[in-house]
């Protein structure tokens, strides 16, 4: 199958449906193409989220080990967009290399076998790419649902994707009582700037080493699409201190457009971690509750951050703990693609 700049993209199998056809991406062009087929699909699988033709264009200037031209895939009934994927790889610092993909549809149009079609083809399009880069690390196919993503869990399970791995997402009603949490003695919180960003990316960096899947999410590269971004505003991170030494970290945000268009005030607590010389004293506690605090003392009325369910440093239990309940349930979904080779 070439992988060439072309009009058509020819799949093999597809389902029959009068005007159904597949081509590559088309640039810029594509970004209101995509952003009508995620608005489509937020009520079915009752996303709360927002994103704009913005946040597509920052995020497609950022992207890496990806070429859209190769790498994206598009039906099309008439010529109306009706879902599209893309597939990207990245090594983990654990030592296996993922070949990520994603597939989203326009809810009129699944059920019907187009997004299967979509996903063979995201599937061959990663082998192609794992016989240009040869590696000796395990290799997998990987991609995510969240629990009402009911018609992308059915074809992932009818695929032979297994699911490894649960993440929560967390919500701490303000309202209720914020326990005091004092940090040990040495350490503090000090207020960072945008200057600081770097040395805390690096700090991140090292704090998330044994995090189950990390890739090197604390890149330079990251750093600067998330300086792009509306949602970053460094003056409400609270960062913990030892002298000269970062420590630990909760990199908080608002997503302002998010609160309005879900009628919320919602600050998010993301980014909680603390370097292994320095855990076990409760420096995550005392941050996130310095973070809670901040956000009530700014008018939010809600906390909330994702959660690895089978995070080592207990990190669950802790904000449990500390009063966050569990929302929603996310699943990452896997099958092998290769066992190493030289």
């Amino acid at each position: 199958m070439s992988f060439q700049k072309q009009e058509r993209i020819i799949v093999s199998d597809p389902p029959t449906i009068p005007g159904l056809t597949f081509r590559p991406f088309r640039g810029t062009a594509d970004y209101p193409e995509m952003l009508a087929v995620i608005e489509a699909s937020k009520a079915v699988d009752k996303e709360e989220w927002v994103t704009s033709l913005e946040d597509i264009e920052r995020d497609y200037r950022y992207l890496r080990n990806c070429d859209p031209a190769t790498d994206m895939i598009f039906a099309e009934i008439d010529g109306k967009v009706v879902g599209y994927g893309r597939t990207w790889w990245e090594d983990e610092r654990k030592g296996d290399r993922v070949f990520s993909l994603f597939t989203n549809h326009d809810p009129d149009w699944r059920g019907v076998g187009i997004r299967r079609t979509v996903l063979r083809w995201l599937e061959t399009r990663a082998r192609a790419i794992s016989d240009e880069h040869p590696t000796e690390r395990v290799e997998w196919l990987q991609s995510w649902a969240s629990e009402y993503e009911h018609d992308a869990v059915r074809l992932l399970q009818l695929e032979k994707y297994e699911i490894v791995r649960w993440e929560y997402e967390m919500v701490r009603n303000l309202a209720e009582d914020i326990l005091p949490a004092s940090l040990p003695e040495g350490i503090e919180i000090r207020p960072v700037a945008d200057a600081d960003g770097e040395r805390i990316f690096a700090a991140a960096y090292e704090a998330f080493a044994d995090h189950w899947g990390e890739a090197d999410w604390f890149s330079e590269k990251n750093l600067a699409r998330w300086r792009e971004a509306p949602t970053y505003n460094p003056s409400l991170w609270k960062v913990a201190w030892d002298g000269d030494e970062i420590v630990g970290m909760v990199l908080n945000y608002v997503d302002e457009r998010e609160n309005e268009t879900y009628a919320r005030r919602r600050g998010y607590t993301e980014t909680i971690c603390v370097r292994k010389a320095w855990r076990g004293r409760g420096i995550a506690k005392a941050l996130i509750t310095a973070s809670m605090k901040m956000h009530k003392a700014n008018g939010m009325a809600e906390t909330a951050h994702g959660v690895d369910t089978q995070n080592p440093t207990g990190a669950l239990q802790l904000y449990e703990g500390l009063g966050y309940r569990s929302r929603r349930t996310f699943c990452t979904f896997r099958k092998p693609l290769r066992t190493g080779k030289s």
